[in-house]
């Protein structure tokens, strides 16, 4: 007897629609050359500092690698309160306000899942980080742009996220400093967005994770601002600025209820942040913000040459406030931001990352991490110079 076969798909809809990082496709292409000088990579050059990488492994040593809470270890929940209440002035409660996610990624995903219903919007500011908008698309949310431009120095306007407000906004991403742009946001300005979100009930995801990484004014946490806290989820980790990205290890910042919705969702999916990485994570916030100061020094002196050699050469960049990434223009080129790196690379082995992979507003920029040595953003930038040169895309500035 003959049976019907019915015919299914295998993958779901939503993970159909989604496109992979336009970010890989450009390492995958790097990695098959050889002389590359890579400005792509977004994390620290540095090495994990010893005491860190002490710290944890003295914890294997210990015996130490069972399962931790499930919100993360206390004491480094109680570290991280600290943390908060003496770098920006504003205090969670350890027990109820405050989860060890795997990563800041973790955090944004299982935000996203905690709040959202099918066709709710979520509004981003762009050019943003890659996966924002795949996160809300795949927690059943539908992702709203608001672009910003080189001529503002990519900061946003508060009555153009306005704009986009409708019945069915739930929240907001926003991301300061920024990944792609290394554009940050004054009080002032934070103020003004705290006043849209207030009147329309709105909640913020804020992601700080290069809060550490400010260079020409001090950080303002979107929570610390007034009436704010009961809004906002904060997203941060140990990543960037304590050059712990294979760690994979962030935290979340929320008030209960909504911590509590998050957490839920992290005891099904993950159990645990890594425990050897959580001990880690203490030793980093007791005893290295020295070495943040020096990360930070280091980082701020690359952006200060990148910069300006970088506009000398005929390639318009505004200066980054914050982060470790300048966003060049190259629409004097001629040329879009994918075709453009793609030439740079085949013809002078400089692998940068389109702009347009971070949202519609980054087409005509690339994005250029400056998280290396500067010897080899001197080679870097002679190469991008000779290339500009050889094409007559010199631009003046």
């Amino acid at each position: 007897m003959k049976h019907t076969v019915i015919k299914k798909e295998r993958l779901s809809q939503k993970v159909s629609s989604i496109q992979p990082s336009g970010i890989r496709r450009f390492f995958d292409l790097a990695s098959k050359m050889d002389n590359i000088i890579s400005l792509g990579v977004g994390e620290p050059d540095f090495v994990t500092p010893w005491n860190v990488r002490e710290a944890s492994i003295s914890s294997l040593e210990r015996g130490f690698t069972a399962y931790t809470a499930n919100a993360g270890l206390p004491e480094l929940r109680q570290a991280i309160s600290l943390y908060m209440e003496q770098r920006y002035r504003v205090h969670y409660n350890p027990e109820e306000e405050i989860l060890v996610t795997v990563g800041a990624s973790e955090a944004i995903d299982i935000g996203m899942r905690a709040i959202l219903d099918p066709g709710d919007e979520v509004i981003i500011v762009e050019p943003t980080f890659v996966s924002y908008a795949p996160l809300v698309t795949l927690a059943g949310g539908v992702p709203i742009s608001v672009g910003t431009s080189a001529e503002n120095h990519f900061e946003v306007n508060p009555a153009d996220i306005e704009k986009v407000i409708t019945e069915k906004t739930k929240a907001i991403m926003i991301c300061y400093p920024n990944n792609p742009t290394g554009a940050s946001l004054n009080r002032r300005k934070l103020e003004q967005i705290a006043a849209i979100i207030q009147k329309h009930n709105l909640i913020v995801f804020s992601d700080e994770i290069y809060s550490e990484l400010s260079y020409d004014d001090e950080h303002t946490c979107f929570s610390e601002l007034p009436g704010m806290k009961e809004q906002t989820i904060v997203i941060n980790g140990f990543s960037k600025a304590f050059a712990m990205t294979g760690w994979r290890l962030g935290f979340v910042l929320a008030p209960p209820d909504l911590l509590q919705a998050m957490l839920k969702i992290h005891q099904y999916s993950l159990m645990c942040a890594p425990t050897m990485a959580q001990y880690g994570a203490l030793e980093a916030l007791v005893n290295g913000m020295e070495d943040v100061e020096k990360m930070k020094l280091s980082y701020q002196q690359r952006r200060n040459y990148f910069v300006k050699t970088a506009n000398e050469i005929g390639l318009p960049c505004h200066k980054p406030s914050g982060a470790f990434y300048a966003f060049p223009s190259i629409k004097h080129t001629g040329l879009s931001s994918e075709a453009f790196a793609e030439k740079l690379l085949i013809e002078e082995r400089v692998a940068v990352v389109p702009g347009s992979v971070f949202g519609e507003g980054g087409e005509g920029h690339i994005r250029c991490s400056y998280a290396t040595s500067l010897k080899n953003l001197e080679e870097a930038l002679h190469r991008v110079g000779r290339f500009l040169k050889k094409h007559d895309w010199q631009k003046e500035t």
